[in-house]
């Protein structure tokens, strides 16, 4: 197994603290529903504030990290996503809510493009140690409803602001990876790095949008989902959830392993299309086989995830951040925006015809992918 450099390895840590905040919201959803009566709509719009916002300030953010370097943003904005998810129960006012989990959506899109960036000066721009870093971020989503049930179990939703204390802890740790790196190197450089592509980038940030849909949806819904398929309240949510985001930890560690043997975008297609059978099986498989199911959805559609960040850096090479932005924020965050139109579906017909609509966009995904070429900046280092 490849060792992980000392920077790479904190910075992975930190990565967790801050997305804990992104699986932190629709962990929460459960008890908004039993503690507050929401409605498939009403969750649906909680889901979009963590997104939207997001969504759209991701790229002024990656356009900044291309031009400066703000490692300080990285815990800041880390305490920021704490802070908001924190906010988020007290009180009884479903605008005030939707504002700080937007807050939350607010820090956690700042977060994601220097410190992309700071990952790749450290990692020597290998996509295999990339993965690390991403598997840092998966973590903390599978960390989000063990953390989160327990204390909301306990205290309901007025326990939300012990919810802060993984954001002092992450920005603690990200302050001495700060330290650890001593050559991270300039946000800009005189020289060119190479050509721009446009086009294939926006080809391949449509690719993570479609995978995006699939993935915010099916966490949106898929605590409720469980609910319903094998009975056992908030508990078998939380069970799926967990399922759901631990199995990206491991489909982003095989990714990196695939990569190096297959090529990025050979692996990429295989994944896509094996994700359509299975997401088919989330959505018929009779009990507790839904359990297996989401399972084997998040491992394929996370095995693509880091490849996608080194693919769009690769495409863009001399906007390291901004591709970034879009790859590990934009296009992962804005599939958030279609969640409330599978809440007036799930509303209109039924749960399962909602997340049976998902089908269509891996298939998508599977299509667009094939027309992606495979760039040569990092095949040196991909091998290391």
């Amino acid at each position: 197994m490849q060792k992980v450099n000392r920077p790479v390895g904190l910075l992975a840590v930190g990565h967790a603290g801050v997305d804990i905040y992104q699986g932190a919201v629709p962990a929460v959803i459960p008890f908004l529903v039993f503690e507050r009566h929401y409605g498939y709509v009403a969750v649906s719009g909680i889901v979009l504030a963590a997104t939207l916002l997001s969504s759209v300030v991701q790229p002024l953010f990656g356009a900044l990290t291309d031009r400066f370097r703000m490692p300080w943003l990285v815990p800041v904005s880390m305490t920021t996503a704490g802070l908001g998810v924190a906010l988020s129960g007290v009180g009884d006012s479903y605008p005030l809510t939707w504002l700080a989990v937007a807050l939350s959506g607010l820090g956690v899109a700042a977060y994601h493009p220097e410190a992309a960036r700071l990952a790749r000066a450290a990692s020597g721009g290998s996509h295999l140690a990339m993965s690390w870093f991403s598997l840092g971020g998966n973590i903390g989503f599978a960390l989000a409803p063990i953390v989160v049930a327990p204390i909301l179990s306990a205290g309901g939703l007025g326990a939300t602001p012990w919810l802060f204390v993984p954001a002092l802890l992450g920005g603690s740790v990200t302050v001495i990876a700060l330290r650890s790196i001593t050559a991270v190197g300039p946000a800009t450089s005189a020289s060119k790095q190479g050509v721009d592509d446009w086009p294939v980038f926006l080809r391949l940030t449509a690719v993570i949008v479609f995978r995006s849909i699939v993935y915010i949806g099916l966490s949106a819904f898929v605590a409720l989902w469980a609910q319903q398929r094998v009975g056992g309240g908030e508990f078998t949510g939380e069970v799926a959830l967990f399922v759901l985001f631990a199995g990206g930890a491991v489909g982003t560690l095989l990714g990196g392993k695939l990569a190096t043997s297959w090529g990025r975008i050979r692996t990429m297609r295989i994944a896509y299309a094996a994700t359509i059978p299975a997401l088919v099986g989330v959505v018929y498989a009779p009990g507790a086989l839904v359990h297996v199911f989401v399972a084997l959805v998040a491992v394929l559609l996370y095995i693509p995830f880091s490849l996608h960040v080194t693919l769009g850096q690769d495409y863009l090479p001399n906007r390291i951040g901004t591709a970034s932005g879009v790859t590990l924020g934009v296009a992962v965050s804005v599939g958030g925006v279609a969640t409330p139109l599978l809440g007036l579906i799930a509303e209109w017909t039924d749960l399962q015809t909602a997340l049976g609509s998902l089908l269509v966009f891996p298939v998508l995904a599977w299509l667009l992918a094939r027309t992606l070429p495979e760039p040569a900046a990092l095949e040196t280092a991909a091998s290391r």
